[in-house]
């Protein structure tokens, strides 16, 4: 599996990043994992705007899937070849009358399925294109899901957005590559159920015996050396700052 980091910055995009995206690839496969503020325009730098096989959505927070909508108008007005067949996305439930809220506009109440394959995502194991996924609820003031990724005898984990949570620990067991969201700071953020700081992501990553460690979805506000070095003390695993633009082999 091939992971390229399309955005990270979490709440809102940064200087240099757009928010939570990232796109997983494999046997010509491309499964887009979260579409937030800024995405759809990065995603273009690595693969072709019509090139996406499937879309998962962790939760329904703008900074992981308001550019759903700037996709919706990519795929519903695209004259040059005619309107796209619908993409599979996974999300939670009301994915769709969220979008449909979101952009405000569109020419019917259904026309968002005209366009996008919805599926219900619930605690669950199957298959999206070569992937087999599991996903598990995660502790979030909204409906969340981390996912992980496994082909070819490999895995990777995605936290989606989450506090701490056992849910989250087995879902990474072993896992190759956790991708880990790490937005609070140790010692300042203690907000239950609402995001992990980088020990928190540390300490994750050490129960679930996670091969890699990479931190992500950090807000501008927030430095990231501080949650690096945090996760460290905790972690003896590697572990790094998810960088947008950046691909790792699994």
């Amino acid at each position: 599996m091939k992971l390229t980091v399309v955005g990270c910055s979490g709440s809102f995009p940064s200087a240099d990043s757009a928010c939570s995206s990232y796109l997983v690839e494999a046997d010509g496969f491309r499964l887009l994992l979260d579409m937030g503020n800024g995405a759809l325009g990065e995603l273009q730098r690595h693969v072709g705007l019509y090139d996406l096989d499937a879309i998962f959505l962790s939760h329904l927070h703008a900074d992981h899937c308001i550019d759903m909508c700037a996709y919706f108008v990519a795929r519903y007005y695209r004259h040059e070849g005619g309107r796209c067949a619908p993409i599979p996305v996974y999300g939670p439930e009301g994915t769709e009358q969220r979008l449909t809220t979101a952009y405000a506009d569109t020419p019917s109440a259904s026309s968002m399925s005209e366009v996008f394959d919805f599926h219900t995502v619930k605690p669950a194991s199957f298959d999206i294109g070569p992937f087999s996924v599991r996903t598990e609820k995660v502790c979030h003031p909204v409906e969340a899901y981390g996912i992980r990724v496994e082909h070819g005898g490999k895995s990777l984990t995605y936290s989606g957005d989450t506090g701490v949570c056992g849910a989250l620990d087995e879902l990474a067991a072993d896992t190759d590559l956790f991708l880990c969201e790490a937005a609070f700071t140790h010692g300042k953020e203690n907000i239950p159920d609402l995001h992990l700081n980088g020990r928190e992501a540390g300490e994750s990553a050490q129960r679930a015996h996670a091969g890699r460690l990479l931190l992500t979805h950090i807000p501008p506000w927030t430095d990231p050396q501080v949650n690096l070095a945090d996760a460290r003390a905790v972690y003896d695993g590697p572990a790094e700052l998810a960088k947008p633009g950046r691909s790792y082999e699994i």
